[in-house]
């Protein structure tokens, strides 16, 4: 059965179990499974690989844990993603520490558990200098910005002349060279171009400039000192359509095009894919509340808003979502396309899923779906009017079409919303 098979299945079955009131989460837990296959499948020619999922991407200890049964670590990027990831029980070198912003404490606590640890500049490396010891038991590296240029979307471009990621390449060639040379225990260069809007070759351009670079320090030491290249994640994803867009092996062979010497066994590699995992395996479902006419023109009021879609709301230009709309019954609606703005239910007019959509005319009752959403939309939630998380489900669908659900995250309540806003201090404040 096909992801889209699967998707019908498990909406039908998600409206008889009543699990859309008013709005859920659910991940495709065969189509994930899918995706770590097609994904170690297609590196195999690079050799020794680490896959590591970006946490961010989908920060949920359950499919955190799952991945990492499928044989796929963690690359987390704050101390929250950590934790995180430690509770699903992915630690030490199964996990790979990036950020721009680590403290002292964060440092200390990956070389305690043996964290792979990826340095944003200079001033980060003269901490671990003080911290790191004789004889690491982390894997350590340096983040280089490349400086190759950005795609089609500024904000997930990191490889511009002036992103705020990593040491940048052209400005600082010599010096990055005298780091390692003061650093046997320096034997890791990161990369990431960037993500959504950032072509294969673009990224490809990123690899080769820190493999070459690789070389130079390793010529330079009379050794093999880096003996590792983290390649960064950022596969882009067509939202377009349900077909995926690049592929793990039409990626891999971008890169073994431009640099054939990533197969000669050299290096070992990482990776740090989280978009291109997730987004297809997981979808929004929500309810519509009302639907009304302004202007001649029809809004349909569902409780999916920047809350859970804060990038598709804000910069829709970038980060259109497709949209299906159902019956009560989960069976998809027929019948004329109108034009429709899909709204949330937050308190600014901007608030909008989508404008002026053709879908088959909603009605109270009905469900919309978004599609391509396992990535990003469940996890980074915008807390505005102090709206709940919604619960998530992971779900498979049996040879006879039979769904299986099984919990991710329930709804978060309201006590736990009040906990959020202070609710223990009620009363802690001096009289006005």
């Amino acid at each position: 059965m096909n992801r889209t098979d699967r998707k019908l299945h498990a909406l039908a079955a998600a409206a008889e179990h009543g699990l859309l009131d008013p709005m859920a989460g659910f991940v495709d837990l065969a189509g994930s499974r899918e995706a770590v296959e097609d994904l170690t499948k297609a590196f195999a020619p690079l050799g020794r690989v680490q896959h590591t999922v970006a946490a961010k991407a989908c920060g949920l200890a359950p499919v955190l844990r799952y991945l990492a049964d499928l044989g796929v670590d963690a690359e987390v990027a704050s101390p929250g993603e950590t934790a995180v990831a430690e509770a699903a029980g992915v630690r030490g070198p199964r996990l790979v520490l990036d950020s721009p912003a680590k403290t002292t404490a964060e440092l200390a606590h990956a070389l305690r558990e043996g964290t792979a640890v990826n340095a944003d500049n200079f001033q980060e490396l003269a901490r671990l200098d003080e911290l790191v010891g004789d004889n690491p038991r982390s894997v350590l590296g340096l983040r280089i910005n490349p400086q190759v240029g950005g795609g089609r979307i500024g904000d997930t471009s990191t490889a511009t002349t002036t992103s705020k990621f990593g040491i940048p390449l052209r400005d600082n060639r010599t010096l990055i060279t005298e780091a390692f040379a003061r650093r046997p225990w320096l034997t890791r260069l990161h990369v990431h171009v960037g993500s959504q809007g950032c072509p294969p070759e673009l990224m490809a351009d990123g690899v080769a400039a820190v493999h070459e670079l690789a070389e130079e320090i390793n010529t330079a030491a009379g050794r093999r000192q880096v003996t590792s290249l983290d390649l960064g994640g950022g596969l882009p994803v067509n939202f377009a359509s349900e077909d995926p867009g690049p592929t793990y092996a039409g990626y891999v062979a971008t890169l073994l095009a431009r640099v054939p010497a990533l197969a000669d066994g050299h290096y070992t590699f990482v990776t740090e894919f989280g978009r291109s995992l997730l987004a297809k395996n997981g979808f929004l479902v929500s309810t519509v509340e009302y639907t009304k006419v302004a202007g001649g023109r029809h809004i349909a009021v569902t409780h999916a808003g920047a809350q859970v879609a804060a990038r598709t709301v804000l910069q829709p230009e970038h980060w259109p979502l497709r949209l299906t709309a159902l019956d009560a019954a989960g069976t998809p609606k027929t019948g004329p396309e109108v034009p429709q703005d899909i709204a949330g239910p937050l308190c600014f007019a901007g608030d909008l899923l989508a404008r002026e959509r053709p879908l088959p005319l909603l009605e109270p009752g009905d469900l919309v779906v978004a599609h391509d959403t396992g990535a990003y939309y469940f996890g980074a939630h915008y807390a505005y009017n102090t709206l709940p998380r919604p619960a998530v489900h992971g779900f498979t669908v049996t040879e006879r079409g039979d769904v299986e659900f099984t919990p991710i995250r329930r709804a978060q309540s309201l006590t736990e919303l009040v906990a959020d806003a202070g609710g223990e201090f009620v009363g802690a404040l001096p009289e006005a």
